[in-house]
């Protein structure tokens, strides 16, 4: 049990990280919220209001990746080195192509609930 108290407790502390100095992360996070009632007035049903939800979910993670990438990253040197502009750039890669994606599920929902009246 304490092996998980201690898991939550570290999780809590790098979302409180993001949260604090992350402006990318706090807007996405922002977007979530918003995202709530919007995707359940969208949503016909469940699989459509997770699609749409998991899709800023999912953008979340992975921006809390790629910043764990750049703090190691960081830590390591603050030298330029080709090696850390590719983990970084592979992060900030990582990031646009989820966006790309929960901005596909949107449209696809958007287009597909109101198509009728476009």
């Amino acid at each position: 049990m304490q092996r998980i108290l201690n898991a939550f407790r570290n999780s809590w502390n790098g979302l409180m990280h993001v949260a604090r100095h992350e402006t990318a992360f706090r807007e996405e996070a922002l977007l979530f919220l918003i995202s709530i009632p919007v995707a359940a007035m969208l949503a016909d049903g469940i699989f459509v209001f997770l699609a749409l939800t998991g899709a800023m979910v999912l953008l979340m993670v992975v921006e809390l990746l790629n910043t764990g990438i750049e703090a190691v990253c960081d830590g390591l040197s603050q030298d330029y080195m080709e090696e850390i502009k590719i983990a970084k750039d592979c992060g900030s890669a990582a990031v646009l192509l989820s966006f790309v994606l929960a901005g596909a599920i949107w449209i696809f929902v958007i287009l597909e609930r109101f198509g009728d009246f476009w």
